[in-house]
């Protein structure tokens, strides 16, 4: 037995609890989901890399030379496109092929939000690409081969923000609104504004639902997903922190990470207030009040992309790819690219383990690392255990 089972073993101590299971029942009392994102199909494809179809039939063992593994569910956090203008029915039809490359898995398991490069003109319906070939609510099934009954766990909200639960685990799912008048967005489409537009962008309206559910759900493990992480939590997401690795577009300050609210998103009555330092957002002064007033965070975990990661351990101004802030463990999980931007092209399997509060985080790097001459798989020193704030069960 490797190193790795053993590991894993060892911390799934308690399996044989008796309780309810989940609706898809994992067979040894273990919960697995993939975390990615980043893989901006076009710009690989463009070289003749397939960022998303590759990574998939490296985890259902479809790739010789890369170790297969097991998953449940894949968060996908966003950046499906690449485009500095807004993507292409073509962008979509790339997309969809390449989830074609799933064997063990059905397309329903992967569960999608919007990252920047999603996103549309303001004019062009906020959404309509994503929700055409990614479509995570099967609306649009001819295009996207989405059957929404077929979802393991279901979904429920819009496009904009929805929830899934899995056991006890609670999953509350943030799009990117990049489909908004400039500086946040990318405006209109007469204005035909170049950029990826990176500061990420949600809604007053989208903090306020995901305030009540945490508030809500306090007895179930909290997992929020959302293309961009708060600000001073991982590697570069401080003020100015994506300067030299993201596009001056809407301006470089917070283009690293959750920057914007849309108080109104009326294009002639256009609001919006920012994060920056000396004046936080909502997210970060919700989860600051609530450890302070209750001596334990908010939620669990907050799983991000949108700065890909140069080296399996990239540190960038003292912060790493996973870090803890207000309690809360912060990961970036991205991203699949080789070719937009460079990077090492790398993923997370988070493991939730039946009654243990502990979750084991583990990164695969899905091409050769050079410089060690590291081989496709997984990459043993970047793994971390995390503590959760109840034990993982299956049942709700």
């Amino acid at each position: 037995m490797n190193a790795r089972r053993s590991h894993l073993l060892t911390f799934c101590l308690g399996l044989l609890l008796c309780v309810q299971t989940l609706a898809a029942p994992p067979q040894d009392g273990t919960f697995r989901v993939w975390a990615a994102g980043d893989s901006h199909v076009p710009s690989d494809i463009r070289h003749g890399r397939e960022s998303l179809a590759k990574v998939i039939r490296q985890s259902e063992g479809g790739v010789e030379s890369a170790p297969g593994f097991d998953w449940d569910i894949m968060i996908d956090v966003g950046d499906l496109s690449a485009s500095q203008f807004p993507p292409s029915d073509e962008d979509g039809e790339i997309l969809v092929k390449q989830y074609h490359a799933l064997k063990k898995h059905r397309r329903e398991d992967v569960y999608n939000i919007p990252g920047n490069h999603d996103g549309m003109y303001y004019d062009q319906d906020p959404g309509s690409w994503f929700r055409k070939w990614a479509d995570p609510f099967g609306e649009n099934s001819e295009f996207s081969e989405v059957d929404a009954s077929r979802r393991p766990y279901p979904i429920e909200g819009n496009w904009e923000r929805y929830k899934f639960q899995a056991g006890n685990i609670l999953f509350l799912m943030l799009s990117d609104r990049n489909s908004a008048p400039a500086p946040v967005g990318r405006g209109h489409s007469s204005e035909r504004l170049k950029g990826g537009f990176p500061a990420g962008a949600v809604t007053r309206e989208t903090f306020n639902w995901w305030n009540r559910q945490v508030e809500e759900n306090q007895d179930k493990i909290l997992v929020t997903a959302c293309h961009h992480v708060l600000r001073d939590t991982t590697t570069r997401s401080s003020y100015g922190g994506g300067r030299g690795f993201h596009g001056p577009s809407g301006g470089v300050e917070g283009s690293g990470y959750l920057y914007f609210i849309i108080e109104n998103e009326d294009p002639d009555n256009f609001e919006y207030t920012v994060s920056k330092p000396g004046s936080p957002g909502p997210f970060e002064v919700f989860l600051d009040e609530f450890q302070k007033k209750h001596g334990r965070p908010a939620i669990d975990l907050w799983i991000g992309g949108h700065s890909h990661s140069m080296e399996p351990m990239q540190v960038y101004e003292g912060k790493g790819l996973i870090e803890e802030r207000w309690g809360v463990t912060f990961l970036q999980a991205s991203g699949l690219t080789r070719h937009h931007g460079g990077g090492a092209p790398m993923s997370r399997l988070l493991t939730f383990c039946l009654g243990e509060d502990r979750l084991q985080i583990e990164l695969y790097l899905h091409e050769p690392y050079a410089p060690e001459k590291h081989p496709v798989g997984w990459y043993e020193k970047a793994a971390r255990e995390v503590k959760l704030r109840h034990a993982f069960r299956t049942s709700r």
